[in-house]
């Protein structure tokens, strides 16, 4: 999967989430605390599912928080790193 795959990079609203694969670790974290928007595919990574813009704005955050390891990445409309 690369940059331009929408289960790795995606823009929900004014936020652009990115999961950084190498990263991820599989906790399930993120699935724990937004299941519409996160799931783990059949190599225990973290995905972002099409349902993602069923979670608010502060969940997907609270998600990229409790990400153990920091693998997901979001960034605002003008491209400022809100977390990590």
């Amino acid at each position: 999967m690369d940059d331009n795959d929408p289960k790795v990079k995606r823009k929900v609203r004014t936020l652009t989430m990115r999961i950084d694969r190498s990263l991820c670790i599989g906790a399930a974290t993120c699935v724990a605390i937004a299941p519409k928007a996160w799931a783990l595919d059949d190599e225990a990574k973290a995905i972002i599912l099409d349902s993602v813009e069923e979670e608010t704005d502060e969940t997907l955050l609270e998600a990229a928080k409790g990400c153990p390891v920091m693998a997901i990445f979001i960034t605002d409309e003008t491209g400022k790193q809100l977390y990590p």
